[in-house]
């Protein structure tokens, strides 16, 4: 495995993204409830390693400061 300098030492691979992602979901509840597709398919991407947890966050803000609603 590479260490890819765009995920955390402890995310490098999708099973190590995916456990992050639960963890943080369970930690704060709110980037759980009520996920619209859009918000899973960006979880789905991070997790996959298509795009960063801070690309995830700047999409999920940019859709909320264009009133696409809760993400």
């Amino acid at each position: 495995m590479t260490y890819d300098p765009k995920f955390g030492p402890a995310a490098q691979t999708p099973a190590q993204r995916a456990w992050v992602l639960a963890q943080m979901q369970r930690m704060l509840p709110g980037l759980a409830k009520k996920m619209s597709a859009c918000t899973q398919q960006l979880y789905a991407r991070y997790v996959a390693g298509e795009l960063t947890w801070y690309q995830v966050s700047q999409a999920r803000e940019a859709a909320l400061a264009t009133g696409g609603g809760p993400l």
